[in-house]
């Protein structure tokens, strides 16, 4: 459960709180006016990747509905083209 905090507090102790939330692991649940209004705490790491990994990845998943790009042309194509205002000189 993380620690309730003051947006004024936090304000005047932001170094501590944050090496609080990077170093120690600690959540805080900013409050104003007694509501919370945002809760600070560690971000999870995103997993390492090589350009190989990524390689693999793709190649492990099927490129899809080969005629969906066909799909996509066809709805532009209906759409026809954008009109832009005219702007004043």
């Amino acid at each position: 459960m993380p620690t309730k905090i003051s947006a004024t507090a936090l304000s005047r102790n932001l170094s501590d709180v944050l090496n609080r939330v990077h170093y120690k692991g600690e959540a805080f649940a900013i409050e104003r006016n007694g509501h919370t209004v945002a809760i600070l705490q560690p971000v999870e790491e995103a997993p390492k990747a090589t350009l190989r990994t990524l390689a693999e990845i793709m190649r492990k998943y099927s490129p899809g509905d080969p005629s969906f790009a066909d799909d996509l042309e066809e709805v532009q194509r209906s759409q026809g083209l954008a009109e832009f205002p005219e702007w004043p000189n």
